[in-house]
Parts: C-alpha cells; structure tokens; sequence
C-alpha cells in the first residue's frame, strides 16, 4: 500500500469515526464540485479542527481570508453564536455565488456574508469599516500574498485573538530558502513575520491525510 492511500484510508477512518458529514457538506462539496471549483477545500477532519478551534476561541467573529465553495465556511459558522458573525473573502466571484448557495442551504447566510475581490483590496474596506476585532481569522488564499494577509490579520485582531494559516509545509518545500516559487516565498515570509513580531506568538504542524503532505499554523495575538 502506498503512503498516499494509506492516508487516504486513516483519513477516512477518522473522518467516519469523529468527523462525519451531514447533507449540507456534502452538498457543498457536491455542488462545488459540478460549479468546476478545484478540490483544494479543506478535508472534513481539518474542517472539524477549525470549528472546535473556534469554539475554543470563544469566537464571536470570524474572518475567513479565502471563500471557495464556502466549505471551510461552514464549518468555521457553526462554531458561531446565533448572533456571530463571519465574513468571508473570496476573489471570484463565481466561487462566491456557490459559496452563498452552499451556506444559505445550510442555514448559514443570516450569520455569514461572503465579499468579492482581491483580499488585499478587500481587507482595507473592511478595516474602514472599524469592525469589532475578529476572534478568529482563517487564511487559506494564494500564498504570494500570505505574509501580507497575517499583517491585516493582525490589524484586524486583539489581544487573545487566533491566526489560522492553512498549506504552510508545502509538500516540504517550505524549507528550501532559495525557492523561486512565490507560494513558497510567500509561506516562509508569514511564518519569518509570525516568528519576528512582537504580538504573535505562533507555531506549525506538518499533517499528512487526504490532502497530501501539508500542513498549518497557529497564532495567538498578545498584548
């Protein structure tokens, strides 16, 4: 047996046993799937860890940099107060109008709102906007631009708040420094900024599953 079907196989065991999906996550991925989204959601075990990582939190507001299909969405709502809030930014707008499909038939769409255009253009509107700071921000966009999104994270964030940053290892890529890929540029300078700055406090974990050889990090904001 090969490792990838080896982890395809515990991932599933996993999944069946502690983080089974009702219809409106399957729908979602159905959906998503016949709208020709790409399959880089997250796998639905790592959509567990975000919500109970969001129930942890506490969370009352959640940013997610990076729609999609609005599965990770899901997950991360359900975590919510029926008074939260999550706001969602999503570069295409198609992937936006299936996103809205998925959360609205999941009963989603009161606590949820899905914005469309490049994050870098969206996040300063929404800074304008001076929400209440997010509990949780869960970045999982294009990569180049990783360090600058974990900047506006932290602009958008307080004290004890939680920086999630998805696919970090990059199928080990991540460790050579002579990289001219800019996904990987980009996840090294995040990481290099979570390491150097004063207010977060962060670390990362390599995983291995449906979704290959991969991985995530975690950030608290400090006073």
């Amino acid at each position: 047996m090969s490792d990838s079907q080896l982890w395809d196989d515990v991932d599933a065991y996993l999944t069946a046993l502690l983080s089974p999906e009702d219809e409106a996550l399957q729908a979602a991925l159905r959906d998503s799937d016949a709208e020709g989204l790409p399959h880089i959601q997250v796998a639905a075990n790592q959509g567990k860890l975000l919500q109970l990582l969001a129930q942890l939190q506490g969370a009352r507001t959640i940013l997610e940099i990076g729609t999609l299909g609005g599965y990770s969405t899901i997950w991360l709502a359900r975590a919510l107060p029926s008074d939260g809030r999550l706001i969602s930014l999503e570069y295409d707008a198609h992937h936006a109008d299936v996103a809205r499909r998925n959360l609205a038939r999941a009963g989603l769409e009161r606590i949820t709102e899905v914005r469309v255009g490049p994050a870098l253009e969206s996040l300063p509107k929404l800074a304008d906007e001076n929400p209440p700071p997010f509990d949780l921000v869960f970045i999982d966009a294009d990569k180049a631009n990783n360090p600058h999104y974990v900047e506006w994270a932290l602009r958008l964030t307080s004290t004890g708040s939680m920086i999630i940053v998805d696919n970090v290892v990059r199928s080990g890529q991540v460790t050579d420094a002579g990289s001219t890929d800019p996904s990987v540029r980009g996840t090294r300078a995040a990481l290099e900024f979570i390491a150097g700055h004063p207010r977060l406090e962060g670390t990362a974990i390599q995983t291995v599953g449906s979704k290959g050889y991969d991985g995530f990090a975690l950030a608290r904001v400090l006073g």
